[in-house]
């Protein structure tokens, strides 16, 4: 049974990725996509900010909802990077696709800091809260400052 379970899921797994990479028939398509799940994750992540600044009232349940939003967001845009996609109405610098490995270092740490950051919300403790918010924060701004056009 437990094979069984497994098959499947790599089955799922490869279906799922397949069907991510092909729902871009245009290189538009993928900008649209990537911008829109970036966009979605900034408001919440901004929502988050807010709380982590004093602009407003720190607010735990709010908090882990908006961190969970973030955290699954956070896992998206980078679907959308894809060859042919670096032109048109998109900020993506070519050191995305000249310097990959580094820009998947870069998901790969906003997605586990934002882990973090809704780990931290849930304990409902402020300073924790604080703390994990600017350290996502950060990996934030140095994708932005490496691969974001200003």
């Amino acid at each position: 049974m437990k094979k069984l379970t497994l098959a499947l899921l790599v089955v799922s797994a490869a279906t799922f990725s397949v069907s991510a990479a092909a729902q871009f028939a245009k290189p538009e398509d993928a900008i649209k996509y990537r911008k829109s799940a970036l966009t979605v994750m900034g408001a919440h992540f901004g929502r988050l900010g807010a709380m982590a600044q004093g602009k407003v009232p720190f607010d735990a349940k709010v908090a882990a909802d908006n961190a969970d939003i973030v955290a699954s967001m956070a896992k998206l845009p980078w679907a959308g990077f894809v060859e042919g996609s670096d032109s048109g109405d998109t900020k993506a610098k070519p050191e995305i696709w000249k310097q990959s490995a580094k820009f998947k270092e870069a998901a790969d740490k906003l997605q586990a800091e934002s882990v973090k950051l809704a780990a931290a919300a849930h304990s409902g403790k402020e300073d924790a809260f604080k703390s994990a918010f600017s350290a996502t924060a950060g990996t934030c701004k140095a994708c932005h400052d490496d691969f974001r056009a200003k």
